[in-house]
């Protein structure tokens, strides 16, 4: 097992798997109605997406992930995998996420009562990174959503989907015969991450539309290698420029071929350990890990998720804590560090330079594109300023370590030319 795969391991099994093994419900005007999943295989319980016989055709080593079975590498293993996703484009199978759309006349308004977003603001087909938050402020799961001129398309993280769909639930619930929403749960639709450099020219080869623009966090809905209905989105999770395609699911695996067969760039299958190293590389928080509800928007440094207006009505769940910390600075901050020797992995202590404890890692590993040890962390304000002196504890071992600026690494979105 690499160094990559024990940080995977340790780190996003423990965090991000927190379920209770049950099924979530899919919701419709705040009706309980099926349970969500494609298969499930009997004997462990674990859920399979449409692309898991093609996984294992592909060589993808399977392992339980958040009650999914889903691909962590491939024989290249994960440093090979994440550096193909660097330079070239990768495929990666993220049908384990939630995805929804919210219609109603009321859409907008009763999803901005339950996130930070200035949804309203949005462009149509455009999108943003927003957050459920609680009324301390803490964060419930971070999820995008994206605004049509129909209905808004959000995905939600895998692991928090159960208490996802409880949380909208509950204020469906709430505003029942108040406000025109109805909530539905995509359950015929897998999601396929086609992320690297080359992904633009791989996916233009297979559409009629002109991808020079559609800038990053814009989305649509098109056929692409003839397979039709297909909406894309420009986003990902690996800090490259790339595509997230929603596509039906009983055609996941030909749109799979198409990208791997691709003449324009050599694409490669990838799994959950390359995509764990490379968002830490981009300094994207894992949930479970970076975030929770235990942290609010300002210690985890993601005030830009706040509209302006948003923060001018103050009318999001924990608006009065979160606007304070604003004003006042938060007493901790989430910070990025690079340190040498062992790397240091979720929970590892921070210790200042007479050896008191100030911190923690939440995610930490080495990074292959930078050749050295990375992590984030958390640690009083007074320490987070980049170049301030650390200290690592690693077997319980004291390692040097520096804070720096995040992301690690300079992303690759595209905002055009």
């Amino acid at each position: 097992m690499t160094a990559l795969l024990r940080v995977f391991s340790r780190e996003v099994y423990r965090a991000s798997c927190r379920r209770d093994g049950q099924l979530p419900f899919a919701c419709v005007v705040g009706k309980v109605l099926t349970p969500r999943g494609f298969a499930t295989d009997a004997k462990d319980n674990l859920k399979k997406t449409p692309l898991y016989d093609f996984h294992l055709e592909l060589g993808g080593k399977m392992v339980p992930f958040c009650g999914w079975s889903m691909p962590v590498q491939y024989k290249d293993g994960v440093l090979s995998s994440h550096l193909h996703t660097r330079q070239q484009a990768s495929l990666f199978d993220v049908s384990h996420m939630l995805q929804f759309k919210v219609h109603g006349d009321d859409r907008i308004k009763f999803l901005e009562s339950l996130v930070v977003a200035d949804i309203q603001g949005l462009a149509e087909n455009t999108g943003t990174l927003s957050l459920f938050t609680t009324e301390s402020g803490g964060i419930i799961d971070d999820l995008i959503i994206n605004k049509t001129p129909e209905y808004l398309y959000v995905v939600s993280n895998a692991g928090c989907a159960d208490k996802d769909l409880k949380h909208m639930q509950e204020r469906l619930d709430a505003v029942s015969g108040e406000l025109d929403v109805a909530l539905e749960i995509i359950e015929d639709k897998a999601l396929i991450a086609l992320q690297g450099p080359k992904a633009v020219a791989i996916l233009q080869s297979g559409v009629t539309g002109d991808l020079s623009k559609m800038f990053f966090m814009h989305t649509g809905v098109m056929d692409v290698f003839g397979i039709k209905d297909v909406r894309v989105t420009r986003c990902g999770y690996t800090g490259e420029d790339g595509f997230e395609l929603s596509v039906d699911q009983h055609r996941a695996v030909d749109l799979a071929k198409a990208f791997l067969e691709s003449k324009e760039a050599e694409v490669k299958p990838a799994g959950l350990g390359p995509r764990d190293s490379l968002r830490l590389e981009a300094g994207l928080c894992l949930y479970g890990n970076d975030i929770d509800e235990n942290t609010t928007p300002v210690e985890a440094v993601l005030v830009w998720t706040i509209g302006k207006r948003r923060r001018a009505q103050a009318d999001f769940p924990g608006a009065e804590i979160i606007l304070r910390q604003i004003k006042e600075k938060a007493k901790r901050k989430r910070v990025g560090l690079v340190s040498k020797g062992p790397p240091a992995r979720g929970g590892a202590p921070i210790l200042d330079q007479g050896g008191n404890k100030v911190g923690q890692v939440t995610s930490g590993g080495p990074s292959p594109s930078l050749k050295q040890n990375i992590a984030m962390a958390y640690v009083p304000t007074e320490f987070s300023k980049p170049g301030t002196s650390l200290q690592l504890e690693v077997y319980k071992k004291k390692i040097d370590a520096q804070v720096v600026k995040m992301p690690f690494l300079p992303t690759n979105y595209f905002f055009g030319k």
